[in-house]
């Protein structure tokens, strides 16, 4: 049972160990910066001279308080914008990259069913899925501590797991660009490229006739700093992310049963 997703994801592990070890060093570069940029300033007034655009993008709002920093700098950034496209680039060579150097059809004729293959590959991505779920929250208390600083572990925790929704469909994306495209180089870019398109419509349409538009977003079903600054847990938005994952499985599944990769 789930040979295919135990071997894709010791595959993984050296590369989400890396990411994971990046993270760290970013949380430890934000969390030393705070002190520093938040003595004698007043950012919250700095903050009022962003562009709207700017500040819905990147969740900027309360920077004088260490949750308001982190929500903004590390979260609507790293986890919103980085992670986000990361996990869509990755899943993109899923299917894509065993078809683009003729390793599919080997594969395949082995006594295992395409969907299978396809949805044991997509499980793989839980392996630094979880990992950067895990390490970076523990990372961030205790830089927290050599500061003098606490944040609400609840938030903290919440805004973690309320992240996997979100990455899972930025996975889901690239799985099924993945399955469209037989290059793997090109189902990368459509996947990260798209996922940033997504990112962009829901920030530049907020707060315009427009904004509906920003509901095809999966930005706008998780917000960082809402559960950093407010305490504020979307779970229904999170549930709006699962329910589009299995979209996005179902028609990867669908699309990929029928193709002909010969």
């Amino acid at each position: 049972m789930l040979e295919f997703a135990r071997y894709y994801g010791r595959r993984r592990v050296k590369g989400s160990v890396a990411m994971t070890a990046g993270f760290t060093v970013l949380v430890g570069l934000y969390v030393w910066m705070y002190p520093t940029v938040s003595e004698g300033v007043d950012l919250d007034e700095y903050v009022q001279s962003f562009p709207p655009a700017l500040r819905q993008a990147f969740g900027i709002e309360a920077l004088g308080t260490i949750e308001g920093f982190l929500a903004a700098e590390l979260y609507a950034f790293g986890w919103v914008l980085l992670l986000g496209i990361y996990f869509a680039y990755a899943a993109a060579s899923l299917v894509a990259d065993d078809v683009d150097r003729g390793r599919m059809d080997m594969l395949l004729s082995l006594p295992v069913s395409r969907s299978k293959v396809l949805l044991e590959k997509f499980a793989s991505v839980l392996v630094p899925l979880a990992l950067v779920n895990v390490v970076t929250p523990v990372v961030v208390s205790l830089a927290l501590l050599g500061i003098d600083e606490s944040i609400s572990v609840a938030d903290l925790v919440a805004v973690h797991a309320l992240s996997v929704p979100y990455l899972l469909v930025a996975a889901a994306v690239g799985l099924l660009a993945s399955v469209v495209f037989d290059r793997a180089s090109v189902a990368q870019r459509v996947a990260a490229g798209g996922f940033f398109g997504l990112f962009l419509l829901d920030s530049v349409t907020a707060e315009t006739d427009l904004a509906w538009l920003g509901s095809l977003s999966p930005s706008r079903y998780y917000d960082p700093t809402a559960i950093l600054v407010s305490s504020e847990w979307d779970l229904q938005g999170a549930g709006v992310l699962l329910a589009a994952t299995v979209v996005l499985l179902l028609a990867s599944r669908a699309y990929w049963q029928r193709k002909d990769i010969a």
